[in-house]
């Protein structure tokens, strides 16, 4: 059986609708297999930017380590399950070494800096901190995560200083085109030479007529049988280190009724 780490992490978010991704977890973890879940805490004070032109960093350097260490304690891969983007610094770090893909499915890159961050919320940077370019307490430090064995999949939303970095670097981009063709795109996060792999999927990735429950949601997604086609076609080409789920946020608890089944099915490919 698959375990579950659920962490409601809102304070790396830059949405209006932050607090609904604690409604949005714990409406996820209502479906999830009580003995296979473990909480993690999530501070309630807002934490301090320290200079850093990261709000709230020392809540967020805090979760960091409440995931690592759930996760390192553990045996076997877990899926970590958000809350907002944030939550993957920790359960990739967790696991991170030059081997490791990680496929980072979002419709929104989230390759900013603090210094070109217009919003200075961290789920706006957090596969540049996994790349290591972020204040050190939360980068994966410089060189752990190889920029060739990182696939972007389904973005359409960029930012020019995002595009920029991707243009400049080894990250492969796949949009939500590719995703119709399963094998194609394994076969394109196999050519990376990693041997294991994380995936991390923001529920905004999928079109909007998918997935209603998402503060930022980009048209013209994928649909969750693409989106699942794609994850279990790459678990069949690599074995899962490790997985993250992200993104929910819904309305009001009538609403994530609605989206549950989806990402049910989401979760059940990771699984």
């Amino acid at each position: 059986m698959s375990r579950f780490v659920v962490v409601p992490q809102w304070q790396g978010s830059g949405s209006s609708r932050a607090m609904q991704l604690v409604d949005g977890a714990a409406a996820i973890a209502g479906d999830l297999p009580r003995a296979a879940t473990t909480p993690v805490e999530v501070p309630l004070e807002a934490g301090e930017s320290l200079g850093s032109g990261v709000r709230r960093l020392s809540s967020l350097v805090r979760v960091r380590e409440y995931v690592e260490r759930e996760l390192e304690s553990g045996d076997g891969p877990a899926i970590v399950i958000g809350g907002d983007c944030g939550v993957a610094i920790g359960a990739v770090s967790a696991v991170a070494a030059p081997d490791l893909a990680l496929v980072w499915f979002d419709a929104h890159a989230d390759l900013h800096t603090p210094e070109s961050s217009p919003s200075g919320a961290f789920g706006g940077m957090v596969l540049r901190a996994i790349l290591g370019d972020a204040p050190a307490a939360l980068a994966v430090p410089s060189g752990v995560m190889a920029d060739h064995r990182v696939v972007l999949a389904g973005a359409r939303d960029l930012d020019r200083a995002e595009s920029a970095f991707l243009d400049a670097s080894a990250v492969s981009t796949l949009g939500p085109d590719a995703l119709p063709d399963p094998d194609a795109f394994a076969e394109a996060v196999r050519a990376t030479g990693a041997s294991r792999v994380h995936i991390h999927v923001d529920l905004d990735v999928l079109d909007p007529a998918a997935m209603g429950g998402v503060s930022q949601p980009v048209p013209f997604g994928p649909s969750v049988a693409e989106l699942v086609g794609a994850i279990r076609a790459v678990r069949d080409v690599l074995p899962m280190a490790g997985a993250t789920l992200t993104g929910f946020s819904p309305a009001s608890p009538d609403a994530a009724v609605d989206d549950l089944g989806a990402i049910l099915r989401v979760i059940g490919a990771l699984a």
